[in-house]
């Protein structure tokens, strides 16, 4: 088995482990079955980290079995600069979200922890897929888990908001199964993405493939026009669903865009890449403001987070290596920053039950610890330099201007917009006299609280001050893929 397989298959595992004895176990031998899992799932991705070769844009770590052999489906698993850090970055959300439900899920946390340790096999599985039948597989059944998170252990409109979800990336991906079967019977028989990405296309197939693949993808980073299933699946979501749901799973999208649109169909993403930098600028500057007017803490965070993905696709499709490596640096450090903004608002509202906005003020008279991890999320979402979030948006304005000085200007306005939502929210929040009784009875972070916050702090300070690694990790593979889409597939 290898280093891959075992990042796959140890938390799903666990997990499946906790679904079955979990009933008959005590609810804390669940909580610590689940962070065990977590903890082994993180370490079990380290190999990946300190063993990758960042001088090739090759695949590593490549495992090729044998899988539906009559259709010649292959269990084909590898990594390269574009994949690595979602790997360990799965993993890592994974243990931050088990620690973030410990006191707080008290309904079946062995299926709550189970569902999420399951969820993180089969993300990995999807940055990790080199064959198309088996990245579709890993793609789809993502949607179960979490589907019942948010049905279960979400809020009042909890069914409507998982049916929303889960119907919205349906229908987009079964257009993207149509497209997979056409590259299939096209490509003489065989499902490796690989070999699709050689494949030569007439631009009439390449343009119906890109949007395909597009139905899927813009559907779950999510782009604006279809986005609208984002706020009401976090509204709802439990904290976990929502910390997991921004960090990781909007990231599926950008990176099939990686992965698919751009290697296979080279011509039709050159012709049509002005429609994407149109929808992203869209997503930059609308969202941004829509994210304004919003009461409900969660909701802003929602479309702020549509708003920084709005970055991702742009970078993507500038063509640039800047921009593009940018538009990827920008992929986990929202993963961390986003993630700790949802933990934030679940640390207060296990406390109040609220997430309005109106509900709070001056709560770092009452939680200055709370208040001083919340006001750096904040401002690393805000694009603070020495904070993830600046790096990668940073990137992609510079990329951007390159290519267009006009597309660079509008980008970098979501700088004033992200500052403007996110600092009119914390100006209300957490500032100023002690608003109501509620505020003046909170207690500040516990251990347990203080330990996720302070991981993630580390994490996004680390990214911020010391983005090196990151950018390393992926230069090779970026250029490669230019370097790729820059050459016509026409026959």
């Amino acid at each position: 088995m290898g280093t891959l397989s075992i990042a796959i298959w140890t938390p799903i595992a666990f997990g499946v482990l906790l679904l079955a004895f979990g009933r008959q176990a005590q609810a804390h031998v669940a909580r610590w079955l689940a962070l065990v899992g977590a903890l082994v799932g993180l370490l079990v991705t380290l190999p990946v980290v300190s063993g990758f070769d960042t001088s090739t844009a090759a695949m590593q770590f490549v495992e090729n079995l044998p899988w539906i052999a009559r259709f010649n489906v292959r269990y084909h698993l590898g990594i390269d600069g574009l994949s690595m850090w979602f790997v360990p970055l799965t993993a890592f959300i994974t243990v931050i979200v088990v620690i973030a439900a410990w006191e707080v899920v008290e309904d079946r946390p062995h299926q709550y922890l189970g569902a999420f340790l399951i969820l993180s096999g089969l993300l990995i599985g999807v940055f990790t897929a080199l064959d198309g039948l088996l990245f579709y597989v890993f793609f789809e059944a993502t949607l179960i888990p979490m589907y019942i998170v948010i049905g279960v252990w979400g809020g009042p409109r909890r069914v409507y908001a998982a049916f929303k979800f889960f119907l919205y990336t349906l229908l987009g991906s079964l257009l993207m199964l149509v497209a997979l079967i056409y590259l299939y019977y096209k490509s003489g028989g065989s499902f490796a993405i690989l070999d699709w990405h050689k494949l030569p296309l007439p631009m009439d197939a390449q343009t119906l493939l890109f949007f395909a693949f597009f139905a899927a993808f813009a559907v779950k980073v999510p782009m604006w026009p279809v986005h609208t299933w984002l706020p009401d699946a976090h509204v709802e979501a439990p904290t976990g669903g929502s910390v997991v749901l921004a960090a990781i799973m909007l990231k599926l999208g950008a990176y099939g865009f990686l992965r698919f649109s751009l290697p296979i169909t080279p011509d039709a993403s050159q012709a049509w890449a002005g429609l994407i930098i149109g929808l992203s600028l869209v997503a930059v500057l609308y969202i941004g403001v829509v994210a304004l007017v919003q009461g409900d803490m969660k909701k802003l965070v929602a479309y702020s987070s549509i708003a920084h993905m709005g970055f991702v696709t742009l970078g993507f499709f500038l063509f640039d290596p800047l921009a593009m490596a940018g538009g990827i640096v920008q992929m986990v450090s929202h993963g961390f920053v986003s993630g700790a903004m949802f933990l934030c608002i679940g640390v207060l509202y296990d406390r109040v039950h609220s997430r309005e906005i109106a509900s709070y003020g001056g709560v770092v008279n009452t939680m200055p610890k709370f208040a001083a991890f919340a006001v750096l999320f904040a401002m690393a979402n805000c694009g603070l330099p020495g904070t993830a979030g600046f790096v990668g948006e940073w990137m992609v304005i510079l990329g951007a201007v390159k290519v267009d000085f006009w597309i660079g200007l509008l980008a970098a306005t979501t700088l004033i917009f992200g500052a403007a939502y996110t600092l009119w929210m914390v100006k209300r929040v957490y500032f100023g006299p002690v608003a109501n009784e509620d505020v003046r009875g909170l207690s500040d972070l516990n251990a347990r609280e203080f330990l996720m916050l302070a991981v993630l702090a580390l994490a996004v300070l680390a990214m911020g001050l010391y983005p090196k690694p990151f950018t390393d990790v992926m230069d090779v593979s970026v250029a490669e893929l230019l370097r790729h889409v820059a050459v016509s597939k026409l026959p």
